[in-house]
């Protein structure tokens, strides 16, 4: 049995992969895992009863999903504070500020409507290390073979109450940690009929800026669908359209912002860290003056760090493992390409809106176009094709493929390079490759996924 955990919490199909007997369950294993956390490292809980923040997106199956989870909780003698449809950096937030033992936050992120997944963060609002999540597991599955657990009973349950406060709380929290406003500023906000449908216009409209949304209705349905990070079309168009400075676009759970600007050109991840990071340094808040990115970041964020003088640190794939190579190096800034940005001094995971806000105040502090400030880097060619369908658990004990990589990494020699991944949240293998010539790219990265399909099939 493979393991439930992926690189971003449990993930699958609603209803079918993720069921509500399983959020049930796991929601109950983390309780007693995370309480009992807290009290090893001499946070003893006093008497009380562990407190849980429970958000969502606004997939429909997040509606039943959010009542297993707090039904799990509750039964587990966790007092529950439900703040209904906010983006996963919000539930991390107040799961940090409101001093709360555990979050739970039900959302896929990017992935299509019928997906849905479960997310937990310790107290703080901290990710969970692979230790926590592997003991969560083995505790849910020891409970799912019929070893009992303790049942509180009468007043022992725990109580669930509406903090409607979540909201305001989390976007004045962004407001206040801007650092000049964005009066004058015209911005077009994606929001993919996801999580920051409402918070992420509000932000923005409270630190001064005139805003165009679009992809703020969401109807349980609608998510991700032709709209926000993932479908930056609607975006470019708007954007045109509406004479605007620059556009940002969240993903379902607005922990990412992708970026135009006023041409309507995509502005990525690695752009607007770019960006950030220059940004950073002249205001001094950029310690050690060193960024974290990962190996799938363009050589062009690279050569842009080394010629401004500022020390790049790759780590694999996933917004987590930059976090922590953040945490060990005690470093401000990190991000992936994909648009996760984590600014450490204000958010303890990605925030779409916040990195959006903080990309906004940099165009309004320079009086420049978001244009001409993302030029500081030049993106080398790169192509990325998913391969679905094969056995990504053998990308790296193949010998077929091994032979295949070697071959492409001859031909690109110096100016340009190769990833073999699986997908941490999805079935399926991402190839990457990166040249100075994009149909050389793109003949590399088709013929290795030739071989990914005849490898793996």
């Amino acid at each position: 049995m493979g393991r439930l955990f992926g690189t971003d919490g449990v993930r699958g199909v609603a209803n079918a992969d993720l069921t509500a007997e399983l959020a049930l369950g796991l929601s109950v294993a983390a309780a007693h895992v995370l309480a009992e956390e807290e009290s090893g490292h001499g946070r003893a809980l006093e008497g009380r009863r562990p407190v849980a923040v429970v958000g969502r997106d606004p997939r429909a199956s997040g509606e039943f999903l959010e009542a297993a989870v707090v039904a799990g909780l509750a039964s587990a003698g966790v007092d529950v504070l439900r703040v209904g449809v906010l983006p996963t950096p919000a539930v991390a937030y107040l799961t940090g500020s409101l001093g709360a033992d555990l979050g739970v936050m039900l959302s896929a992120s990017h992935n299509p409507m019928p997906d849905n997944g479960i997310k937990f963060f310790a107290r703080g609002g901290h990710k969970l290390a692979d230790e926590l999540e592997d003991r969560i597991e083995r505790t849910y599955r020891a409970h799912a073979s019929g070893e009992p657990w303790e049942r509180p009973t009468g007043a022992g349950v725990g109580r669930v109450s509406a903090y409607d406060e979540g909201f305001d709380n989390y976007v004045a929290h962004l407001v206040g940690v801007l650092p000049n406003r964005l009066d004058g500023l015209k911005v077009v906000i994606d929001g993919a009929h996801g999580a920051a449908a409402q918070v992420s216009p509000e932000a923005f409209a409270r630190a001064g800026a005139d805003v165009v949304a679009i992809g703020t209705d969401p109807d349980g349905l609608n998510i991700n669908d032709g709209c926000g990070s993932t479908h930056l079309g609607l975006l470019r168009a708007a954007v045109v359209e509406h004479g605007a400075d620059l556009g940002l676009a969240h993903d379902g759970d607005a922990d990412r912002c992708l970026a135009v600007d006023r041409a309507g050109n995509e502005i990525d991840g690695d752009q607007i860290l770019a960006v950030l990071a220059l940004g950073m340094r002249e205001a001094g808040t950029l310690r050690k003056n060193t960024v974290v990115a990962t190996v799938m970041s363009n050589l062009g964020f690279k050569l842009a760090m080394e010629r401004a003088g500022i020390e790049m640190v790759a780590t694999a794939v996933g917004d987590r493992y930059v976090l922590e190579e953040m945490k060990g190096q005690g470093l401000a800034l990190g991000g992936e390409q994909s648009g996760h940005v984590i600014v450490l001094d204000h958010a303890t995971t990605g925030d779409g809106t916040l990195t959006g806000l903080m990309l906004a105040a940099r165009v309004a502090a320079t009086g420049r176009g978001l244009g001409e400030l993302a030029a500081v880097m030049e993106r080398l060619p790169q192509v990325l094709i998913n391969v679905p369908d094969v056995d990504k658990s053998k990308v790296a004990t193949s010998p077929a493929l091994t032979v295949a990589v070697a071959e492409a990494e001859r031909e690109l020699g110096a100016t340009g390079r190769v990833l073999l991944r699986p997908s941490g949240t999805e079935p399926l293998v991402r190839v990457m490759v990166e040249a100075a010539d994009i149909e050389q790219a793109r003949a590399v990265a088709e013929r290795l996924a030739d071989a990914v399909k005849s490898a793996l099939g």
